[in-house]
C-alpha cells in the first residue's frame, strides 16, 4: 500500500453495575474486576481511546456510569466515549459533564431518530455517535438488521440504509458491532465492516470477534477507521504495545 491506512485502537469496557463483565455474544457475562483499573491500565500502555458501555442500561433506563467515568477522566487523558441508557440531550449533556468525549446511542436513536440531530447540535457531530448492533441476515444474503437493548431486540431496520440515515441526521461517527462475532476472538465481521465503510464517509469504529492483531489489521484493511478490542486485552493475550507493533509490522499505521 502507498497511502498507509491509519487507525485508533480502543479498549471496550462493558459494564455491568461496578463491574467490567464480558459476554459471548452479549450473554453469559462474566465479572472482570474493577473498569476503573482496567482503564488506567490500558491508558498507561497507551490505548487511543477508551469505550465505556453500560450493558444493562435498559433495565434501569438509564446509563449508570457517572462515577466510573468521572473517576477515569481524572487520570486518563485520551477521548472517552460512553453509550448505554442515553437517551435525551439532558443525558448526554450529564455523561459529558462527568469526563466522556463523546456519547454513543443506540436505543433511543432507533426510537427518535430526531435525537441524533438534537444531540449533533448540541455538542457537535464529533460527540454524536451512532452505535449500530448489528446480526446478520439468515433469510437473505448480505444483509444485517439493526437491534438494540444489548442484541435482544428486532428494530427491523437495515443496518447499511441505517448507518446513512444516521450520517445525513448528523452523526459524527458509527459505532459498528458485530453481534454474532462478539466476544469469539475470531475475526471481525469484514464482509459487514465493507459495506458500512462504503455506504458512509464519517468513521466507522469496529468491534465484536478481535482475538489478536492480524484480526485487527484485516479490519483496517476493510475500511474500519477504528477497531475496539475487549476480551483481546481483558484475558491478557495482548498488550497495547504488543498489539500495535503487529499492526504497524502489518502495514498499518497506528499511533504509538
Amino acid at each position: 500500500m502507498t497511502d498507509k491506512k491509519k487507525i485508533r485502537l480502543i479498549a471496550r469496557l462493558d459494564v455491568k453495575d461496578v463491574n467490567l463483565v464480558k459476554g459471548i455474544q452479549l450473554e453469559g457475562l462474566r465479572k472482570l474486576g474493577d473498569p476503573n483499573a482496567f482503564a488506567r491500565r490500558y491508558y498507561e500502555q497507551g490505548i487511543d481511546e477508551l469505550l465505556y458501555i453500560d450493558i444493562v442500561a435498559s433495565l434501569y433506563n438509564r446509563n449508570n456510569l457517572s462515577d466510573i467515568v468521572e473517576k477515569t477522566s481524572e487520570n486518563v487523558f485520551i477521548p472517552i466515549t460512553v453509550g448505554g441508557g442515553l437517551r435525551s440531550v439532558e443525558d448526554v449533556r450529564h455523561i459529558l459533564s462527568m469526563g466522556a468525549d463523546k456519547a454513543a446511542i443506540n436505543t433511543a436513536a432507533i426510537k427518535r431518530p430526531a435525537l441524533i440531530t438534537e444531540v449533533a447540535e448540541a455538542f457537535g457531530s464529533q460527540c454524536m455517535v451512532l452505535s449500530i448492533q448489528a446480526k446478520r441476515s439468515r433469510t437473505q444474503s448480505g444483509k444485517w438488521e439493526a437491534y438494540y437493548d444489548n442484541g435482544r431486540q428486532h428494530s427491523g431496520l437495515d443496518v447499511i440504509e441505517w448507518a446513512k440515515r444516521g450520517e445525513a441526521l448528523g452523526a459524527g461517527e458509527i459505532l459498528l458491532m458485530s453481534v454474532d462475532n462478539e466476544g469469539l476472538q475470531q475475526g471481525c465481521d469484514l464482509e459487514l465492516i465493507r459495506a458500512v465503510t462504503e455506504a458512509v464517509s464519517i468513521p466507522v469504529v469496529c468491534g465484536g470477534g478481535v482475538g489478536c492483531a492480524e484480526d485487527i489489521l484485516d479490519a483496517a484493511r476493510a475500511g474500519a477507521d477504528a477497531v475496539a478490542c475487549a476480551a483481546v486485552l481483558h484475558y491478557g493475550k495482548a498488550t497495547v504495545p504488543e498489539l500495535k507493533q503487529e499492526i504497524r509490522a502489518g502495514g498499518v499505521e497506528v499511533r504509538l
